[in-house]
């Protein structure tokens, strides 16, 4: 999955990032939170005990030199200044202030980190297939307000290419824009549907916006039961990657 080492059980992204950058995975232990949440959950929003919530939330801001700035995600493409004060609606953030941690959560769907090379400004979006699609990765690195040859981006765990079948609806929408996008679908043994690769989905969109320099990736939640996933249990806990600069 192109995960570099783990710290506690946090796991740490494997890509050439300015010393600057920091970055981290969530994984399932390290928390609170009761089955079938168990036990590091960090989505409000899955009808876990809240205090477990908020008890794991705080465990994770005490490990990191950071302050997370967490999001109601909607499958949309809004991209916020990243607040640690509110919860925005929206599925990606950023920020250029030392301190404050941009923070996707996920359960399948792709969560994908962004820096610039001069470790100015970092951003993290959710990119499940819908928001992928209508353009989340092309309005994050618009919010980022640098040409994408500036940037690196880190494609975080998420459901692998064999465990995630989907309806020919779904490719259809991304072949309407990007004909290229047939290469990141394979057809499935029940007819009319197809196993999608969301790594590769992404990878084509970034290279459209002219970022190139693109790591992580490969890896499946719905196989790594380090990793909540949707797909294996409908009920089930969120699981964050968080992106924030050093002071």
């Amino acid at each position: 999955m192109n995960l570099g080492q783990s710290s506690g059980d946090l796991l740490l992204p494997d890509w050439p990032a300015p010393a600057r950058v920091r970055s981290c995975i969530t994984t399932r232990a390290g928390g609170v939170s009761l089955a079938p949440f168990d036990t590091f959950n960090l989505g409000a929003h899955v009808d876990d005990d809240p205090q477990s919530v908020a008890e794991n939330r705080r465990r994770l801001s005490s490990t990191l030199d950071c302050v997370p700035a967490w999001l109601q995600q909607v499958h949309g493409t809004r991209v916020v200044e990243a607040d640690p004060q509110q919860v925005l609606e929206a599925d990606a953030s950023w920020t250029a202030t030392a301190g404050i941690a941009s923070a996707v959560l996920t359960a399948d769907c792709l969560p994908v980190l962004f820096c610039d090379r001069g470790a100015t400004r970092v951003a993290a979006a959710h990119a499940g297939w819908r928001g992928l699609a209508a353009g989340v990765l092309e309005e994050t690195v618009r919010a980022m307000e640098l040409p994408g040859e500036r940037l690196l981006a880190w494609l975080g765990p998420a459901i692998g290419p064999r465990a995630f079948e989907v309806g020919a609806e779904v490719r259809e929408v991304f072949l309407a824009e990007q004909a290229q996008s047939a290469a990141a679908f394979a057809p499935s043994r029940n007819p009319g549907r197809y196993m999608a690769d969301i790594y590769q989905l992404a990878r084509i969109r970034l290279a459209a916006c002219g970022v190139a320099a693109v790591y992580g990736g490969g890896g499946c939640t719905f196989t790594d039961a380090r990793f909540y996933s949707y797909r294996r249990a409908s009920r089930t806990g969120r699981f964050a990657s968080l992106i924030w600069l050093a002071d």
